[in-house]
């Protein structure tokens, strides 16, 4: 009888872990492969929500989304290749109000920064887009550095813009540990440690003679604590949740940090010229954009009090794309919406843009093919968007729409990786530099607005 009793409520405990694992992989785009197979509720769990007011069964991806109509506003525009629209019929204006008027004032002559914030999964990883895209923007603008640098990444040895190392006894919280401390960073993720190291060279300045900012990105500690910073050592305030320490200023390209007290969250090493472009790389594997809402407003206001950004850009959606025959995200426009939301609102005076997933395929009747859910996928990017007043870019139109993946991997010499999911460094240069002429579009549609 107790036998029975044990392998009952060994089987129960089994279900029951299973169940809550199978919940966290829906709500959260929790990925493990076994489990993205068997997901004990993947077929039932459907949420409604303002995107969706009717039964989704048998639905085309059309019957999914409503739009509500706003004067002056095509949402249709959302299938155009190679632009940035906000939906404007106008289509003289531009979409990037703020950021194409300060560009303009770099051009011009005038010292100032221009901070921009890249958000991406595995497909910017390694600084793949993002490296390709700062260099463009610096080139035509101005500026010098990496920008930001996190202080330990997976990718530290195949990214190609830093030499990164760092030792191995740091303390590392982030959007995949359970405890979901809504103090991460932008990045995703918060260290500590105790006689813990970090170092870093910038390998993208082009100016030897630039003056280079480096600058410690730290958040609370409960205990008075110094770091040692290129040498020198600094005392971090206790009082405050979010900060920056400017500890060096010239030519070197080299800052390195050691932490003595595990009580001080730090966030990463920033590399940066004292004017221009600095764009910011916060890529982090497998997800999906939503866990952005875990991160405390008060927090992310603290951000953007201190660190000024005029642009985010918010590229997500392959890992959405988890499965092949997946044509149903009402549950992810749920979600997406809120977290677009919290980030707009904290960097209000930030413009925003949402990059549409790009291709990915899986293996249908014997071939690889785009995603049978991905026009959906897209066209709630694209909903949100045009709800929450952020511009939107078809990378998947721009990149050459439905199969583009396959062609990419397939071409010689390669675009893209054999798992039709992530383009290599010529396709990621070849991305960067269509985002890059989407951009000079929309400051030519501005010096065209000012010169009338």
């Amino acid at each position: 009888m107790n036998s029975n009793r044990r392998i009952l409520k060994f089987v129960l405990s089994i279900i029951f872990c299973y169940l809550f694992l199978s919940i966290l992989a829906i709500v959260f785009n929790w990925q493990w492969r076994p489990l993205n197979r068997i997901n004990l509720i993947s077929d039932i769990f459907v949420i409604t929500d303002s995107l969706n007011k009717a039964d989704t069964s048998g639905f085309s991806s059309d019957s999914m989304v409503v739009i509500e109509k706003i004067p002056e506003k095509d949402f249709n525009l959302y299938v155009r290749p190679n632009l940035i629209t906000d939906f404007s019929s106008d289509f003289t204006k531009p979409s990037l109000k703020r950021l194409v008027k300060k560009l303009d004032d770099l051009k011009h002559g005038k010292k100032t920064k221009i901070r921009i914030a890249y958000f991406g999964d595995s497909m910017i990883e390694g600084d793949l887009i993002t490296e390709n895209l700062r260099k463009l923007l610096q080139t035509e603008f101005g500026g010098q550095g990496v920008g930001f640098v996190p202080i330990t990444s997976p990718n530290s040895k195949f990214r190609q813009s830093v030499i990164h190392k760092y030792s191995n006894n740091w303390n590392k919280e982030s959007f995949k540990t359970l405890g979901k401390n809504n103090f991460l960073f932008l990045s995703g993720y918060l260290f500590s440690g105790n006689n813990s190291w970090v170092e870093m060279k910038d390998l993208t300045i082009t100016d030897t003679n630039a003056v280079i900012e480096k600058k410690l990105i730290y958040g609370h500690s409960a205990l008075t604590a110094s770091v040692t910073a290129n040498g020198y050592v600094f005392n971090i305030p206790t009082n405050e949740s979010y900060g920056e320490l400017l500890f060096d200023k010239g030519t070197s390209p080299y800052a390195k940090i050691v932490s003595s007290n595990s009580s001080l969250a730090l966030y990463g090493i920033s590399l940066e010229s004292e004017s221009g472009i600095i764009l910011d790389n916060f890529s982090f594997r497998g997800i999906s954009g939503v866990e952005f809402f875990t991160i405390d407003s008060a927090f992310l206001k603290a951000i953007a009090a201190k660190t000024n950004y005029d642009l985010l850009v918010f590229q997500y959606g392959v890992n959405v794309l988890y499965k092949p025959d997946n044509i149903n995200f009402n549950w992810y426009a749920r979600l997406l919406i809120p977290a677009v939301k919290k980030l707009k609102n904290s960097f209000s005076n930030a413009d925003f843009i949402i990059v549409s997933t790009a291709d990915r395929a899986f293996r249908y009747d014997g071939e690889y093919k785009s995603a049978r859910g991905i026009d959906t996928l897209i066209k709630i990017q694209a909903t949100t968007a045009y709800e929450t007043g952020a511009s939107f870019y078809n990378q998947f139109e721009t990149m050459g729409g439905h199969n583009s993946i396959v062609e990419w991997a397939n071409a010689k010499p390669s675009l893209a990786n054999k798992d039709y999911i992530h383009p290599n460094l010529r396709g990621a240069e070849i991305l960067a530099k269509h985002f890059f002429e989407a951009i000079m579009l929309d400051y030519k549609k501005y010096t065209q607005t000012i010169k009338k």
